[in-house]
């Protein structure tokens, strides 16, 4: 039987503008495409999951506003279960600048509004109702504060579910949350910010974090075109990308993290459930938008025979 995936993370309205290149400091580039999508981290992941078959239950704030109803509305024609979706009328609804060039590439600015004002005690009081338990997996990213992660993971683990830790922005992440991650997915830079100093490979990096009162599992670090790299106790190994035209590499992280707490969930291996992730991400940047390339189980399911 499958268990649930709870996402506990920001939801946005991303404000997107594609040119031909992205703008040094100081400086204007003109030509570009104006584009509104729905986006997130932690929205985003929902969306990844539920496109993939898990139940999804989505955990979050939006402001009292005209963009919170639409990004609210958006989940649920998704399939997201929203009824942990707190509105908090006196903040904004968080809103994210992303600048793409025509490689993909992009920089992105987030005033995070509701998302940095959800209490730890609203999280606690929806994992109360949502009682988590064995085959749940609960995935947790870090655009809200970081008492309302430390809250997640801590209920989470409490009440017998696996949970994963998408760390970004991972400058400040506190380590002793560590202790409560079963699975944590960096990237590459975000790997070296928490176990640094960097003068080491990627593979010491992440041993660095495995072990008593670190992450308890696996570090599952994202390489973008180059795949995924795994490392546990039974050493590193990596998963390799399939070769895509990449449009819009925005949201690529989260189908990735989507995609791997769904896996899970539905009862895949970790090797199987990155792999599986390392595809779904791959597909999403094919489309623009951070959420509208991310595949359903039948699209995954054709890319991966191909492969």
């Amino acid at each position: 039987m499958s268990g649930r995936v709870i996402v506990v993370g920001s939801i946005n309205i991303d404000l997107v503008v594609r040119g031909v290149r992205l703008p040094a400091p100081g400086e204007t580039v003109s030509g570009g495409v104006f584009e509104r999508h729905h986006g997130g981290k932690g929205a985003n992941q929902a969306v990844a999951s539920v496109r993939l078959g898990a139940a999804t239950t989505f955990v979050g704030a939006i402001g009292g506003d005209r963009f919170g109803e639409e990004a609210r509305a958006a989940l649920v024609d998704e399939g997201v279960d929203t009824a942990e979706l707190v509105t908090i009328d006196a903040e904004a609804s968080g809103v994210a600048l992303i600048l793409v060039d025509e490689t993909g590439e992009n920089v992105i600015a987030v005033a995070p509004g509701a998302n940095g004002a959800l209490p730890p005690q609203a999280v606690d009081a929806a994992f109360r109702r949502l009682r988590p338990g064995a085959g749940d997996i609960v995935l947790v990213s870090r655009e809200i504060r970081p008492a309302v992660v430390a809250t997640a993971l801590r209920r989470a683990r409490a009440g017998g579910a696996r949970t994963i830790l998408n760390p970004a922005p991972a400058d400040d992440l506190e380590r002793t949350v560590l202790g409560e991650v079963d699975l944590l997915s960096p990237n590459r830079r975000e790997l070296a910010a928490i176990a640094g100093p960097p003068d080491a490979t990627m593979e010491a990096l992440a041993g660095r974090l495995l072990g008593r009162e670190l992450v308890r599992e696996a570090i599952v670090v994202t390489l973008g075109a180059e795949g995924a790299l795994i490392v546990d106790e039974r050493g590193p190994r990596r998963a390799p990308a399939p070769a895509v035209s990449t449009v819009d590499a925005t949201g690529a992280g989260d189908a990735f993290s989507g995609a791997l707490a769904a896996g899970l969930a539905q009862g895949w291996q970790v090797d199987e459930a990155v792999a599986r992730a390392v595809v779904a991400a791959s597909i999403s940047t094919t489309v623009s938008g951070a959420r509208e390339g991310m595949p359903t189980t039948d699209v995954l399911e054709a890319a991966i025979a191909r492969a």
